[in-house]
């Protein structure tokens, strides 16, 4: 087995020497970027258009498909394949599990929960779906309620299948990290077949650089608006750019050194820093009410889970729906890429049940867990507001956080290690990303060139400047709605082909005991 892996490994490094999906790849980004900014409208109206046009015509499917991955999670979780392990039967987990709760978790989430923490509660509240009056208690309920929704089980069920399929071919199949060897059971490996392929590793790239991009540039607008908050310093694109460019250069340093030097130490890091956030502002906030929203809101979650998976108004009003909900499954799709591709990476030698309940409900309780006591913390202290200043608040989300913060005694506090856990969310996220993209442009490789991760590194940084510079959180928006829509067709294909793979598997595993027996 070993030697058959070595023999792949070279094989792999012969290979991506002259790498079709590297180069192709790269054109298209590089294009992309240039065209941003050559022609900053034209890209702004590109992306618009293609958004309205989704919006207006498929959000249903989105909705649809994203309720069906969940299911599927728990029946692949909670089946007879449960018990599977996700490499040889004696091989044990790389790291141990708070160190891969912190990795994925810093992978998985990334700056979205910081950036949305105070400013998507508020939103709610003041602007609820189409039937509850505004700032109303039924709105706070409902704010809570749609925070768990949007940041819970859904989005991890997104990220859990393509991590699962790719950990189960790569360590039980020994096919290399990529997308397209997931379809190898359905497409085969002829001439078509390697087209097919190559087209399908090539849009996960772009798309992969798309969704991680699109975070660093709000990561880098609500830093800013930190920095302008403490320290009085004007926020212009100067200072966007400049952003950027110094944490690329900490981020791409970071993932050359490697993941057990860069990314472990990082995550472990920003895990304690977060949560001596949460910590903090639990206890400066609204304890008791706290605790039972969050109970609540579990409650309301799980109760109206299936309704609120699938809810669409068929003639009436769709406007939040489409803001809100079909945007947030846009956005985790651009992320489940290469967050499922990190996620594969760290979890060989742990049981599919195990990876199931382990990458989707204990980052999901976290989530839940942070919103309830950020949200409470916002909700808390709206009375202290006119009606002009919260809808100005939520107009831009990057500032919420920082104005709530000022209304308690920490805020200060509070403040600077936002910023901090923000800096190095945006480092752990792009480290994973540009890790991973240099993966899937070698091949698969698990341990790519470091001119790789340079390369991607420095296009992931021009990706995000060139989204500040054409419009902002729309143009971010507008971008991940887009780019999405063909991944919807690829996850529901990966769900085909693990359990068409791991029925044969099974099958054939159990009539080899039956003949041992005999």
């Amino acid at each position: 087995m070993e030697r058959k892996n070595k023999d792949s490994r070279g094989n792999i490094n012969e290979w991506s020497k002259n790498n079709t999906v590297f180069v192709i790849s790269i054109l298209i980004t590089i294009f992309i970027v240039v065209y941003g900014i050559i022609n900053s409208k034209g890209f702004e109206n590109i992306s618009s258009s293609i958004y309205l046009f989704l919006q207006n015509h498929f959000s249903w499917f989105y909705l649809l498909i994203t309720f069906c991955l969940v299911i599927f999670c728990v029946y692949i979780g909670f089946s007879k394949f449960g018990n599977i392990k996700l490499g040889p039967d004696d091989c044990e987990p790389e790291y141990n599990t708070i160190t891969w709760f912190a990795m994925l978790f810093c992978a998985g989430m990334g700056v979205g929960l910081v950036f949305w923490s105070i400013a998507e509660p508020l939103a709610h509240y003041i602007q609820p779906i189409d039937g509850i009056d505004p700032m109303s208690q039924e709105a706070i309920h409902f704010s809570i309620k749609s925070c768990f929704m949007h940041w819970g089980v859904h989005p991890w069920s997104l990220y859990a299948i393509v991590g699962l399929g790719l950990a189960y071919f790569q360590y039980n199949k020994n096919k290399p990290a990529l997308i397209s060897c997931l379809f190898e059971p359905i497409i085969g490996k002829n001439k078509m077949g390697k087209t097919i392929g190559n087209a399908i590793d090539i849009f996960t790239i772009v798309l992969t650089v798309i969704g991680v991009a699109t975070s660093l540039g709000m990561a880098c607008i609500q830093i800013c608006q930190g920095l302008n908050y403490i320290f009085g310093i004007n926020v212009n694109v100067k200072l966007w750019i400049m952003m950027i460019v110094v944490i690329a250069i900490i981020y791409i340093y970071t993932a050359v050194s490697g993941l057990d030097k860069g990314m472990k130490y990082l995550s472990n890091a920003n895990l304690i820093l977060a949560v001596s956030l949460l910590i903090i502002a639990f206890c400066v906030g609204p304890i008791q009410s706290t605790l039972n929203s969050i109970v609540n809101g579990i409650g309301e979650y799980i109760s109206g889970f299936v309704i609120d998976s699938l809810k669409i108004n068929p003639y009436g009003d769709n406007t939040w729906i489409y803001t809100w909900r079909v945007f947030y499954w846009a956005w985790w799709i651009t992320w489940a890429p290469f967050t499922g591709v990190f996620i594969a990476r760290i979890s060989k030698g742990r049981t599919i049940r195990e990876f199931i309940m382990g990458v989707i409900l204990v980052p999901s309780i976290a989530c839940m867990v942070w919103f309830g006591v950020f949200g409470n913390l916002a909700l808390n202290v709206v009375n202290l507001f006119d009606a002009q200043t919260l809808i100005d608040m939520v107009a831009t989300p990057e500032t919420a956080l920082y104005f709530i913060f000022n209304e308690y005694p920490a805020g200060t506090i509070l403040s600077i290690i936002a910023v901090i856990v923000l800096v190095i969310f945006f480092i752990t996220s792009a480290n994973s990303a540009i890790f991973v993209l240099s993966m899937m442009s070698s091949k698969g490789e698990l341990n790519p060139s470091n001119y790789r991760k340079i390369l991607w590194g420095i296009i992931l940084a021009l990706f995000a400047i060139i989204l500040l510079l054409t419009g902002g959180l729309n143009a971010i928006k507008n971008i991940s709605v887009a780019a999405s829509f063909p991944f919807l067709f690829i996850l529901a294909a990966i769900c085909y082909s693990l359990q068409k793979v791991l029925k044969a598997d099974l099958k054939l595993k159990e009539k080899g005991k039956s003949i041992d027996k005999k």
